[in-house]
């Protein structure tokens, strides 16, 4: 089998064919500290891509509630405990991908192919917390909090070396080579589903009434034209931003995903260890044990923990964080000046322009004109 690199990993791997990488690399990084879990996102995908007959059950971007909450049910925990072991040493990922680890005579990577109830519970685990029930009396306690959840919204990664593609006989799996989009060719796609059992993030769906599988496509007419996907555009929260990873060693600190991934180390790809190089990361939330955060994200989970707790100091990353959400066009360089954060779209044209600290205005706890107490005094 041959071997590439995964930077990701800090070492080389086996993957059923040769490193290919495109010419831009589509990216995603997610705030996990500000997800409330509306699932403005997962509808406005809905809503956009498969809102068809034999489309019910797929959602293509869901939001699941950690450390319980699962789609398809026990996606994640069935693929770790096939793989085994998952060590890291000095940042070196020192076990088995799913590549590796797999039976080459029989199988090109280990996969997991869901049974259709496993589709059936997409707010399976919602809001179920870690820690056991709260007993009367009990509260939060800082830093780390005793009881806790968290959401994990979730989308196809669109992988440096995609599972999917490896799997299907078809060929029917391509990735794009202008923004590294993978798709489905429907046209050769014949239903085997290999690409359902190989992705080990379920994020590959086989419709029946069509007889081919089908995923979430990134809203590449919206990328083709600089805007971002519908997720990211619609998210409520603002906890999304979306732009271009550097796959190689040429690293932008003025843009947005580089910043966050690769200068400050921030954010991180969900289960590393499984060898896709996926290309959505996560800023983790920090309320959580790291040790748990850790297996889903990899190392370096405390001190992205601590980064973010001193982001009010931190006048830079504040100020890229603000940018979230706030233009509909891809953002491919930032600059934060004076309290001020600016973001440009591809012709370096300013898309947005948002000052770091917003105005407060504070009230007395009690109107005494109309003799009653205030329940929000800012």
């Amino acid at each position: 089998m041959p071997k590439v690199f995964n930077w990701q990993l800090g070492r080389e791997m086996d993957y059923p064919y040769e490193q290919a990488l495109p010419e831009k690399q589509i990216g995603m990084v997610f705030d996990t500290n500000k997800c409330i879990a509306c699932q403005t996102c997962s509808m406005a995908c809905k809503m956009t891509w498969t809102s068809g007959r034999g489309q019910e059950y797929m959602f293509w971007n869901n939001v699941e509630s950690k450390p319980y909450g699962t789609y398809p049910t026990a996606w994640d925990v069935a693929i770790l405990e096939k793989l085994g072991p998952q060590t890291w040493e000095d940042g070196v990922y020192t076990g088995k991908t799913i590549f590796e680890a797999a039976d080459g005579l029989k199988e090109k990577m280990l996969g997991i192919l869901p049974d259709d109830a496993d589709w059936a519970h997409p707010n399976i685990g919602e809001d179920q917390i870690a820690g056991g029930s709260v007993a009367q009396g009990e509260h939060l306690n800082e830093p780390i909090h005793k009881f806790w959840y968290f959401y994990l919204p979730r989308i196809c990664n669109h992988c440096s070396y995609p599972a999917c593609l490896a799997a299907c006989p078809r060929k029917a799996i391509y990735k794009r080579q202008e923004d590294g989009i993978v798709l489905i060719d429907q046209s050769r796609c014949r239903g085997y589903r290999e690409c359902v059992k190989g992705c080990p993030y379920g994020k590959s769906m086989f419709r029946p009434n069509h007889e081919t599988s089908e995923k979430c496509v990134a809203c590449y007419p919206k990328v083709e034209k600089g805007l971002q996907t519908q997720c990211v555009e619609q998210c409520i929260g603002k906890i999304r931003g979306q732009g271009w990873i550097s796959l190689g060693d040429k690293v932008r600190e003025d843009h947005p995903i580089d910043y966050l991934v690769r200068v400050r180390k921030m954010a991180f790809p969900l289960y590393p260890q499984l060898g896709l190089s996926p290309n959505v990361y996560y800023i983790p939330p920090i309320h959580v044990p790291a040790d748990y955060l850790e297996q889903m994200f990899g190392p370096g989970v405390k001190e992205a923990q601590e980064a973010y707790k001193n982001a009010p100091n931190d006048e830079t990353l504040r100020g890229l964080l603000v940018l979230f959400g706030s233009s509909p066009e891809i953002m491919e360089r930032f600059e934060v000046k004076n309290g001020v954060a600016r973001g440009y779209n591809r012709e370096n044209k300013m898309v947005a322009e948002v000052p770091i600290t917003e105005p407060l205005t504070l009230r007395e706890a009690k109107d005494i004109r109309l003799d009653v107490y205030r329940m929000d005094v800012t």
